[in-house]
């Protein structure tokens, strides 16, 4: 869309327990060429050290935070995602984690891709170890130094617009589930329409995939933003995947029953 001022746009950022990178992921929004028009943090049970940062930050930044949270029961990415998404108010979400940093045009970037009835995925540049604990030690937003980056991920720091709207709608275009839940965007009423992130998925993986499977089935389609919208995903240790064959199976469901809408999703946290 030209018109990037055109509608209002909610900034999703889950987080778990990791103020120190949610810090250095604000720092990034604030510097964006377009803010959000609020920032709805996404809390899956962090302590007190979380809260403190935010209201913070509330302080800091001029546009609206609204910290959503529930209490530590495991991994529960999904609800905490329904229930910020229940709270938000733009026409537009566009959905990261606490450890991704934004390259500035980030937001600019998602909205000049976005397009009625079509939701968005985007790639992530995974920061090596010894880069992110500079990032995470040093005292404001440190400049990233491409040269430093992991060969296989180069390809995502690029920034070329134009090629951007050239791959919109080809690349990976036969690979459904090739997204990063780190970095997508979707019209908040289509979620509404299929009833948001599946609950029945807790621990990590699958969620993000069985969410865009069923927005496919319902007629929304499928864009990628490459070579823009880059996101540096600070490093950290694998999560736990014990409950990632259960997850699968729910994921396969989707895909064998063509599923549109999961009982277990947004309708709990809000009256559609």
């Amino acid at each position: 869309m030209k018109d990037f001022e055109a509608f209002e746009v909610s900034l999703l950022i889950s987080t778990y327990n990791w103020p120190s990178a949610l810090e250095k992921c604000l720092l990034s929004v604030i510097n964006q060429t377009r803010l959000p028009n609020e920032i709805i943090i996404a809390d899956d049970g962090s302590n007190e050290d979380t809260t403190l940062l935010i209201n913070k930050y509330k302080k800091i930044i001029s546009i609206p935070i609204v910290h959503v949270w529930h209490p530590d029961e495991g991994f529960q990415l999904a609800m905490i995602r329904n229930k910020a998404i229940s709270k938000s108010k733009g026409d537009y979400i566009i959905q990261i984690d606490g450890d991704i940093i934004l390259e500035k045009h980030f937001i600019e970037d998602h909205i000049r891709i976005a397009e009625p009835e079509a939701f968005v995925c985007g790639s992530r540049v995974w920061l090596s170890k010894e880069q992110s604990l500079k990032i995470i030690e040093s005292t404001g937003l440190s400049t990233l130094n491409l040269i430093k980056f992991p060969i296989k991920t180069i390809l995502n720091s690029l920034r070329i617009p134009c090629l951007s709207s050239i791959l919109a709608d080809r690349y990976k275009k036969n690979k459904p589930t090739a997204l990063r839940g780190c970095n997508m965007a979707f019209w908040r009423n289509n979620l509404l329409n299929v009833n948001g992130y599946d609950q029945n998925i807790q621990g990590w993986g699958s969620e993000d995939a069985e969410l865009a499977l069923r927005l496919i089935n319902s007629g929304i389609k499928k864009r990628f933003i490459k070579f823009s919208g880059i996101a540096y995903h600070i490093y950290h240790p694998e999560n736990d995947k014990s409950l990632l064959p259960k997850n699968e199976k729910i994921l396969k469901e989707t895909i064998n029953r063509k599923k549109i809408w999961t009982i277990n999703g947004i309708n709990n946290q809000i009256k559609i």
